[in-house]
Formats: C-alpha cells, sequence, structure tokens
C-alpha cells in the first residue's frame, strides 16, 4: 500500500464568504485531474476493491446561453445514481486556468452523516455537435467523502475549442455536456469476510509463499485429490510437523471447515523448512513437481497408491523416422505437466502445435539410423494419452543467450474456457493413440504472476465447482470474480489507455502488462463428474477429525482467555523443587526460570486466602504451613525474593497485591519446612534480625554447581557458625574446610565475592534473598588439576562460554568443526584452539573471517591479525550476535601475508590461444612494474625483451592502463579484473597521424534494439591516418583467428555513449575517432557479431527464476 500527502481542499470549501474557490494553476495536459490537481486515485487499493460491474447511468445536462454566464461556477440539476444525489459542477471560465473546468460532486454532501463514503466510477463529456466522433470524454474513478466531495477534471478542454463555434461544441450558445456514473460496491478489507462473501477461505503468506498458496488452494479445489489426501493413512502418534500427508490433511481439513484464513506453517515444517526457505519466493511448476513425486512416494502401499498418477499423468511419443529408408525409431515417455512455448505463440493452440511441429534432420544433421547409416529423417513428438488434469505450464521466463540473464516474456497469450485436443482430425495424437477417448477439457484454474523476473506475486482464479462464477484467492483473501478477469485480462501483452480526446489524431499510450497466465489446470470434460466429487466428512480419518477438533477447541479457549485476560492474573509459584531441578542444568545464576514453573490462572477478585486453598490442592500443602514470598529486581539486574508477604498482605484480593507488584503477573517463592518424613512442618518466625540465604555448592571435579537448600541466618551471628549445617547440604565430612562466595551478580560481568568466615553476616552486607556458593577449600594444586579451580573461575566462564562452529572458507555453508571456548578469550587463544584442531604448528597461518548474520555470509574483509581484542568482538555483527566463524590455513604467517599485497592477475599469451590466472604476491609499497616483472618470471613471453603492460577490464570494456611506476596498494582487483599482455610491436612506433583505439564485441540488446551489450575480451589497435575499413577488417581477423564464414556476418561500428554508427568497407576509420592515446573507453570500434563463446551452466528448468535456489522438500 503506498501513501500519498492529503490533496489540498475541493472546489466546495468556500473561502470566508467568497462564492469561488482558487486553486493554483496547475496543467496536466490530457490527464485524468481532479479538482484539487492531484493525480486520480486507482480504481483500487490493498483495502478497498469493487468486487462486482455495476450498473451504468448517463445524465445528460443541456447548458443554454452558455457565453452569457456570468457566475465563477454553475451547477446542473441534481440527478440520482445507486441511490445517491449527484450533480456536475462547471467554471465556464476555468478553475484559474485556460480550461473548462468540470467535476461531478455529491449534491447532499452538506447534510450526510459523519464518516460517509461512496465510490464511482464516472466520465464527463462535452458533446460535439457536429461531428459526434469528435465528441470529448474524460473518465476517472473516487472515492468521495466530506473531504473530496467532488472530483474530476479541472484542464478538462481549451475554452478558445469550447467558445469557438465552427468547432462544435457551442451552437446556438448552447452547450451539452454529459456524465455516466457507476456507483460501485466497495470491499473494506479490514473488515471483509471471506467466508461470508464466497463460502471459501483463504491461505496466510509467510513472507514469500504465496506462490505455493496458489498451487495449494488449486489443488485442493481439485476434490478427488482433496478425497485421495485425506485417504492418505496416518496415525494419531503423528505430528504434522513431521508428516507431508498430516500436515497436508490438517491445512485441507482447515480449508474446508474453518471460517478464517488457514496457516501453512505446519506444512512448511513438514518439508523441513526453516524461515529462511519461506522467505525465498520459488517457482510454483517446480513445486508442484516436487510436491506431488513426494507424495506419489507417500501414497505408495497405501489405498490411494497411485491417485498422482491417474489425475495428472499422460504419454507422449518421441519418434524418429527416416524419409527413404524403412526405419522408425519412437521412446514412450510420461508427464505430469506440459510447459508450453509463450513466445512466438498467439494461444494454447499455437503451443501445441509448436510442440508436434516436425523437425528435419538432414545435411549435417542427418540421423545415423541402425543398418543405415546416415539418413534423413523427421524428428517429433505425438501424444498417446492426454490425463484427466491437465497441468499447462506457460513458459513465461526464459533465459535470453544474448544478454546472459532471465527475462519474462509478458507477450499476449490467449487460452480457452474449452480447448479442444482432438481438434483437426487429432494431429496432436499418436496412431496409438485411443480415438474413442474424447479430449475435451474446460478451464478449472489459472495461476498469475504480476511483477518481474527478479519477482513479483502469485494468485490465482478458480472455478471449484466448474460453473460460471470464478474465485480469486489471492492469500488471505477469497473475492469472487468474472470471467473476464480471470480470462482476458490475464492473456497479457499491452494494454492501450483509453483516450481521453478521440478524433484529434493523437497516439494512444500503451503499456505493458506486468500480470499475466502462468499456470492452467484443465480438466477433461468426460471426467469432470468424477473428479469434481463430494468430499464429507466420512472422507476424513476420525483421529483427524478428533485431533483438529480438539485443535479447533483449544484456539476457541485461547481466543476466550484472550477476551478474558483483564479479569484474571497469572501467578507463577517456584519452590525448592523448581531451584533443584534448574540451577546447573537450565540455569547457573539467580535462582530460576519463571516460565519453567507452575502457574496459575485466578480471578484477580479473588482473595489471596482462597489463592492458598487452591496451592494446597495443587501441591499438597496446607495453607497453614505455606509461606509466599514476593521476587524484586534488584537495582544489578538479578532477581531475588526480596520478602515474605504478611497476613495484611494475603487480606487484600489478588487485584491488589498485582497492582502493588506493577506487574502483569505475580511470581512468588513458596516457602515450605519439611521434616524428615517429607511431611510439612509449621513455619518458624522470621524476625527482623534473620536473613533468608540459599546456598549452591560447587564441585571443581565435576564442574557442577547444583542448589542444597536455603537458611535462616542472624545478623549478628558469622558464616563460621553455619559450617556444620553446609557440611551437612554438601554431604561433607565435618573436618572438611568450606570457602563462601556470594553470587552477587552476572550482568554485565561475573561479581563473586570472597566471604571472609569471621565477620559477621550483617557486615557483609547480606540481606533477603541473597546467594552464598560454597566448595571445599582448593589445595595448592587446584590450579593445575583443575581447569576452573574456584566459584568465581567457573561462573565467569560459564557466563562466556561459547560453541563456535568453524567452517572453511572455501566451503562456507558447511559446518566443519566446532569448539567451545569463551567470549573473553584473545585473538591469540582462539586462533592457537584452532590451529590445534587442525594440526597446524603455527596458529599465526591461521586466517579467520567474521559472519555475516544478514546475508548469511562470511564478510568480505578477513580479521587482520590481532585485529580485534576477543572472541566476542569476532561474533559481533551490528547489534547481533553470531556463533560462526570461517578459517583459511595460510601458506606463510597472516602477518607476513598483511605486509605484502595480493593481487589476482589474469595473462593473455600474445599469439597463443591461452589465458592463465596468476596470484601476485608483492610488498605493498611495490609498483606495477614489480608486478610485470614477477608475472615475466611465470609466464611463456613470445620473445625474451618482450615488454607487458597491466590494463583494468570491467564489463568487456578496458577502463585503465596502468602506469609501471604505479603502487599496488590501492588498486582493487575485487571487482575489476586486471589484465597483463605484451605491448605489440606496432603500438610502439607509433606515427604521428596514428591512433590507438578500443575495440570491442557487441550484440544488439534482445529487448531494446537501441542499446548494446558487450561481450568477450576488448583489446587496443593501431589505425593509420587513412586506412579504411577493409584494411582494417583483414587484421582483426587475423589476429582474432576467424573463419571466413563466420567473420562475413560481422559487422563494424563508430560506437560513442552505446550508440553505433556502422561503417562502410570503404570509409576511413580514423575520422572518427579523437586524437588522445588510449582514447575514452565510451568511444570504440564495435565488432558486431553473436556470442558464442561458452555460458556458464544454467539450470535446466529454465521456467525457473533466476534467483532461486531450488526447491527442496526435505522430509
Amino acid at each position: 500500500m503506498t501513501t500519498s500527502p492529503p490533496p489540498p481542499p475541493p472546489a466546495e470549501q468556500q473561502q470566508q464568504e467568497e462564492d469561488e474557490v482558487l486553486v493554483p494553476h496547475q496543467e496536466l495536459p490530457n490527464g485524468t485531474q481532479p479538482m484539487e490537481v492531484v493525480p486520480a486515485e486507482p480504481a483500487a487499493t490493498v483495502e478497498n476493491q469493487q468486487i462486482e460491474d455495476p450498473p451504468i447511468s448517463r445524465f445528460t445536462w443541456t447548458i443554454e446561453n452558455l457565453s452569457r454566464v456570468s457566475t465563477k461556477k454553475l451547477y446542473s440539476e441534481v440527478f440520482i445514481v445507486g441511490g445517491y444525489k449527484w450533480r456536475i459542477l462547471i467554471f465556464p471560465r476555468g478553475n484559474n486556468v485556460e480550461f473548462l473546468s468540470m467535476y461531478l460532486d455529491v449534491a447532499d454532501s452538506g447534510v450526510l452523516p459523519y464518516g460517509w463514503t461512496r465510490y464511482a466510477q464516472f466520465s464527463l463529456s462535452v458533446v460535439n455537435q457536429i461531428h459526434n466522433k469528435f465528441t470529448i470524454r474524460k473518465e476517472t474513478q473516487h472515492q468521495f467523502s466530506a473531504r473530496e466531495s467532488d472530483w474530476g477534471f479541472t484542464s478538462f478542454m481549451p475554452l478558445g475549442e469550447l467558445y469557438n463555434p465552427s468547432r462544435g461544441y457551442l451552437v446556438n450558445d448552447t452547450c451539452i455536456v454529459e456524465a455516466e456514473v457507476a456507483v460501485c460496491k466497495v470491499v473494506d478489507y479490514w473488515s471483509y469476510d471471506s467466508k461470508k462473501e464466497t463460502g471459501y477461505v483463504g491461505l496466510k503468506n509467510q513472507g514469500a509463499t504465496c506462490y505455493m498458496n496458489s498451487l495449494l488452494q488449486t489443488l485442493y479445489h481439485i476434490p478427488y485429490f482433496r478425497k485421495a489426501v485425506y485417504h492418505m493413512p496416518t496415525t494419531e502418534n503423528d505430528m504434522p510437523s513431521g508428516s507431508i500427508p498430516l500436515a497436508l490433511q490438517s491445512l485441507f481439513y482447515k480449508l474446508q471447515y474453518n471460517d478464517s484464513s488457514v496457516s501453512t506453517k505446519e506444512l512448511t515444517k513438514s518439508f523441513g523448512w526453516d524461515m529462511h526457505d519461506s522467505f525465498m519466493q520459488h517457482d510454483v511448476q517446480e513445486l508442484n513437481r516436487v510436491l506431488s513425486e513426494k507424495l506419489e512416494d507417500k501414497m505408495k502401499g497405501t489405498v490411494v497408491e497411485g491417485t498422482i498418477q491417474q489425475l495428472f499423468e499422460g504419454h507422449h511419443m518421441n519418434y524418429i523416422e527416416c524419409i527413404n529408408v524403412d526405419f522408425k525409431s519412437t521412446r514412450k515417455e510420461s508427464f505430469y505437466d506440459l510447459q508450453l512455448d509463450v513466445k512466438g505463440c498467439q494461444d494454447v493452440y499455437a503451443s501445441f502445435d509448436k510442440y508436434v511441429e516436425v523437425e528435419r534432420l538432414e545435411g549435417d544433421n542427418k540421423y545415423h539410423a541402425e543398418q543405415h547409416g546416415l539418413q534423413d529423417a523427421k524428428k517429433g513428438v505425438l501424444f498417446i494419452d492426454f490425463p484427466p488434469v491437465l497441468q499447462l505450464q506457460l513458459k513465461r521466463f526464459e533465459y535470453d543467450f544474448m544478454r546472459d540473464t532471465m527475462v519474462k516474456i509478458n507477450d499476449r497469450y490467449e487460452f480457452p474456457l474449452q480447448l479442444d485436443l482432438d481438434r483437426d482430425n487429432g494431429k496432436y495424437l499418436s496412431p496409438d493413440a485411443d480415438r474413442n477417448v474424447r479430449n475435451l477439457y474446460t478451464l478449472h484454474s489459472v495461476l498469475v504472476h504480476s511483477g518481474g523476473v527478479h519477482g513479483g506475486h502469485y494468485y490465482a482464479f478458480i472455478r471449484p465447482t466448474l460453473s460460471d462464477q470464478w474465485f480469486k484467492f489471492e492469500d488471505e483473501r477469497v473475492t469472487k470474480e468474472d470471467a473476464k478477469k480471470a480470462l482476458e485480462e490475464q492473456y497479457g501483452g499491452e494494454e492501450e489507455l483509453p483516450q481521453t480526446n478521440p478524433g484529434l489524431n493523437n497516439t494512444p499510450f500503451k503499456f505493458t502488462k506486468y500480470s499475466n497466465a502462468y499456470m492452467l489446470v484443465y480438466i477433461r470434460e468426460s471426467d469432470k463428474d468424477k473428479i469434481i466429487c463430494n468430499v464429507d466428512e466420512k472422507d476424513i480419518a476420525e483421529h483427524l477429525r478428533i485431533r483438529l477438533e480438539k485443535d479447533r477447541e483449544e484456539k476457541e479457549r485461547r481466543k476466550k482467555e484472550k477476551a478474558e485476560a483483564h479479569l484474571y492474573t497469572i501467578i507463577k509459584v517456584a519452590r525448592d523443587d523448581d531451584l533443584k531441578a534448574q540451577i546447573g542444568k537450565d540455569i547457573y545464576f539467580d535462582l530460576v526460570d519463571h516460565d519453567k514453573v507452575p502457574s496459575f490462572r485466578i480471578q484477580k477478585q479473588m482473595t489471596f486466602t482462597q489463592f492458598k486453598e487452591e496451592v494446597a490442592k495443587e501441591f499438597g500443602i496446607p495453607t497453614q504451613f505455606q509461606r509466599f514470598w514476593l521476587w524484586a529486581k534488584r537495582q544489578n539486574h538479578t532477581y531475588r525474593p526480596n520478602r515474605p508477604l504478611s497476613p495484611q498482605d494475603e487480606a487484600h484480593s489478588l487485584k491488589e497485591l498485582v497492582n502493588k507488584a506493577h506487574n502483569a503477573e505475580l511470581k512468588l517463592f513458596l516457602e515450605v519446612e519439611l521434616g524428615l518424613d517429607l511431611k510439612p512442618l509449621p513455619l518458624p518466625e522470621k524476625t527482623r534480625d534473620d536473613i533468608f540465604l540459599f546456598f549452591k555448592l560447587y564441585d571443581p571435579e565435576k564442574e557442577e554447581l547444583r542448589y542444597v537448600g536455603r537458611l535462616f541466618v542472624k545478623a549478628s551471628g558469622r558464616p563460621q557458625d553455619i559450617l556444620p549445617k553446609l557440611r551437612m547440604l554438601a554431604g561433607f565430612s565435618q573436618d572438611d574446610d568450606i570457602e563462601l562466595f556470594e553470587e552477587i551478580k552476572f550482568e554485565p560481568n561475573v561479581m563473586c565475592e570472597y566471604i571472609d568466615n569471621r565477620l559477621l553476616f550483617r557486615s557483609c552486607q547480606l540481606e533477603d534473598g541473597d546467594i552464598i556458593c560454597f566448595q571445599k577449600s582448593p589445595k595448592p594444586d587446584s590450579a593445575d588439576r583443575y581447569r576452573f579451580p574456584d566459584v568465581p573461575s567457573f561462573l565467569v566462564y560459564i557466563r562466556n562460554r561459547q560453541v563456535v562452529h568453524f567452517r572453511s572458507l572455501e566451503k562456507p555453508k558447511e559446518d566443519d568443526f566446532c569448539l567451545e571456548m569463551s567470549k573473553i578469550f584473545t585473538y591469540d587463544e582462539v586462533v592457537e584452539k584452532v590451529a590445534q584442531k587442525l594440526g597446524v604448528d603455527d596458529p599465526s597461518k591461521i586466517r579467520l573471517t567474521s559472519h555475516n548474520c544478514y546475508s548469511q555470509q562470511p564478510k568480505p574483509q578477513p580479521i587482520k591479525y590481532r585485529g580485534v581484542e576477543r572472541l566476542l568482538d569476532m561474533l559481533i555483527h551490528y547489534n547481533q550476535t553470531s556463533d560462526i566463524l570461517y578459517y583459511e590455513v595460510l601458506d606463510i604467517p597472516l602477518p607476513e601475508l598483511q605486509a605484502l599485497k595480493t593481487l589476482k592477475v589474469t595473462y593473455h599469451h600474445a599469439t597463443k590461444d591461452e589465458v592463465s590466472v596468476h596470484s601476485i604476491r608483492l610488498p605493498k609499497n611495490s609498483t606495477v612494474g614489480d608486478v610485470l616483472n614477477d608475472i615475466k618470471s611465470k609466464v611463456e613471453l613470445s620473445h625474451p625483451n618482450a615488454e607487458l603492460r597491466l590494463l583494468e577490464v570491467f564489463y568487456h570494456k578496458i577502463y585503465k592502463v596502468f602506469a609501471p611506476s604505479e603502487k599496488i596498494e590501492n588498486i582493487n582487483d575485487q571487482y575489476w579484473t586486471l589484465r597483463a599482455e605484451e605491448v605489440p610491436e606496432e603500438e610502439k612506433n607509433l606515427g604521428p597521424f596514428d591512433r590507438l583505439i578500443h575495440v570491442y564485441h557487441f550484440t544488439k540488446d534482445t529487448q531494446n534494439q537501441t542499446q548494446v551489450q558487450n561481450f568477450g575480451e576488448p583489446f587496443f589497435m593501431v589505425i593509420r591516418e587513412d586506412e579504411t575499413l577493409s584494411s582494417i577488417k583483414e587484421r582483426i581477423q587475423k589476429k582474432l583467428k576467424v573463419p571466413d564464414e563466420d567473420f562475413s556476418k560481422w559487422k563494424f561500428a563508430y560506437i560513442s555513449l552505446g550508440r553505433p554508427d556502422y561503417f562502410e568497407d570503404s570509409d576511413i576509420v580514423a575520422t572518427k575517432f579523437q586524437r588522445n592515446m588510449y582514447g575514452a573507453w565510451e568511444q570504440y570500434l564495435g565488432l558486431e557479431h553473436p556470442d558464442t563463446a561458452p555460458r556458464k551452466a544454467h539450470t535446466v528448468n529454465q521456467n525457473r527464476h533466476s534467483f532461486e535456489r531450488p526447491v527442496k522438500i526435505y522430509n
């Protein structure tokens, strides 16, 4: 949806008491103009779209004595269309312009209720009373409202044209104005209900899954296919996210019975797709094939085995038949869909004609027939049988070899509502075809692609029951549409905007329609009763109905909970059992993860005493043995029990407690004292001198931290007083020495301090909710025996540990190995660990590259030697932290390499057709001359004294010749190609009138013949002052070694700024070129010929967009 600034006020808003409106003079000739001089609104937006063609009413207004009208503006009588009052408004002398200004006005806008709107398509005309064909008519559409109650054309027609009696618009001082108005019903998609309006529901788009949604809707609306999916065996133990059949059954069930749009997430999860796949747009045909193959495989051995073949499989025969001898070779092949050419074909029949077109094999292309040798032959394809459901893939996307890119074919291509493949006496059928089968098909669905080769939007027009009513399925929205929109408007091609001034010989404006049919589904007439069958609940497995009914009930329950959420509060209750279960496993810092403790959904009006009864039922702890503590977030970002609830607190309602806690949820710790028999005991009274402490035990040998309990201690007491209890909690001997540490915080860094046993607890600044970690006192050799000999070192490790996935830079998609490290590891520690893992003796030969979290690729520049301090710095990308690093093993230490400049140089041999690539590594202060000397030592020269030069080549043009003295430090070989070559002798001895020019290969752009496309290797050439093209051509042919037959087809042109000016053989070429040594790269001698060089491999499926990776269903 686009937004635009609000237009100026409409004409009918009065300025103070003046009976006129002043609009700035601004003219948009021959264009639709509202009164406010802003572009007209489009006919349909995302929020509001016309859903049916309304009846049109015409009003004629005859204006007499027009030239004598003295008022600024003039209104017609009121007329009624669509139950609404309208009138025409004109400015006979123009609305501050030298044009007649004319608008459609809502006659009763001043008395309509607040917020009124109405949408109308309309045209306004000034009738030519002499020659009706010169009548001036302009049309537009608008959403009328109180703010914009009139709309039309400020510059409708020139006043000189109107008031000239000979022109025919004003006869006997009478002017005839007509308005055609259609008031349209509008869909408000914020409140639109697809199910209510159409009986069908849409599919939610996960990001870029509209292509999948259009295919799934098409398959769903083939009832025989849906029935087969329902009959695929699944069990109640299957999970939709892990079972394609169950996920598809679930999706189809919801499409059939839901009242609102359906999510496809379960299905894509069953495909094994992640979020990246959901945001990658693919090709409908490819997904159709992959899904069909997967379902065909899943149906094997079941009652529905063979359904895919029965519905979609047809067969054709490839044949080669010799003309002069009796020999014929045939091969039968099956197909699930047919790819039809769009380019060069007017319609589907033309594509089928092309499909079965006979190819002659003769001349150099003769067929080698067994026992007959090379023979003239005919080669072609004929159809043995067509399937009941015929899927036609239209080749809207093709690879353009001239441009080396994919292009979309938007040509007009027609397809019929009924398709007769028996036409012309069955010319598409093979001799083996069963002529008793009538191959007459009716159109079921049209899948549309709107956009270009690099992406777009997919939707589908479907006739679910093959009635006259079409439906448009566009993601979540389903609307009724007429046949014209489903067929004619999806043919593609060009559309001509209606002329605003017919008869004035102005050229009509045409534009390409980028929305067009991409896939067609036809159903054979003789099979339609079988395929368009009834599918009801008895076709759906009972376990699936029960499961989905439970899902629906759960959804309703959540919806009800959401609606009633303001009446309830959530209370999360943590106990000792939760601390024991989580500390040392799920968490190490603080005491508990509140998302993993029991929660209660309680009405806010309930008293706390009533809540305690609920807790007693749940945990079996009588209310008199319960004491609850409130949690509080401290300034250091830790979260601890803060104070117990008093009897006064417990007398309040839960609503009051929640309000006091300033939180939507209430978090509590339940304190319960248990005896040796594990039965609850009366709670000790808490005095002001009591401190409520929690204890964790650390074992350095096992590197284990666990929760062992809690104690009340006296603020006036000392830690040494509780050591016997701690030994007992830990299972230590009473002779074991113990060290205590206070866990203070862990954000942003760990703070864990030693506690002196001899100090008072009060002096240690301990308070309720504090955590003490303790361990056996470390022995002198503990630092050598254990990685983390004490609590602080272990907590620092836990806080900073990071598992890093290392990938070879050469294989950036595959994890090679993982290492557990600390985020505070230094650069040296990281590369040392990697070198150790790889068995590399010298860690300085390891070079690392960080990961780009957005592109999911290595960053362009590697990490410099000691260029970052810590591992964490290597992993951070903007505000995200990655766990991936890429590595290389260098042949020299990185510090040495960084002192060098590495350039990739392509060397072209002077006399042989040989190209070699060299990696030149030199000190950064080296020159281009040093590079050339290094290359000389590595390549074969045409003679020992050959002189080399270095060129910068980009997109098949030479942009620079480097001076030998130029420093190499700033030369960039990442985007440009560096080419080294010998300097020809003729260039060393240039005469005073010789020219050294650029010579490039080119071909015409297939889409735009005025543009050229360069290709191949550019080169320099010396031309003499009086040299003709004929002479230069001989030298070029000799240099490039082009055969006579091919060279005779080449054309030669002077090209400046991309525009070719072709030479004749007798032309003096030098006259075109300016006198400068190497010339500008935009002025060159162009060699026009086809690009026959080998291309990079392209996908077999040329109907796929160039930017995609293949569709895969992994499960």
